[in-house]
């Protein structure tokens, strides 16, 4: 049961890390708020939302803000 649990966890985690690493590779700096607040967030298609926005985004907070 608690393995069941944790891959759920896993993959929020992993899609936050993402996002991360997608702001990182272009070479946006990552305010500790947003680092926060992006690996708080356990909702899959909120983490799938700012990763697409983190590929185009021009700033880290920027993922944040609807089109």
């Amino acid at each position: 049961m608690g393995r069941a649990r944790g891959q759920p966890e896993g993959a929020a985690r992993r899609a936050a890390e993402d996002v991360l690493d997608i702001l990182e590779v272009r070479g946006i700096d990552i305010p500790e708020a947003v680092r926060e607040r992006v690996t708080d967030c356990d909702d899959p298609e909120i983490l799938r939302h700012w990763h697409r926005r983190a590929v185009t985004a021009p700033t880290a907070a920027k993922i944040f803000e609807d089109e």
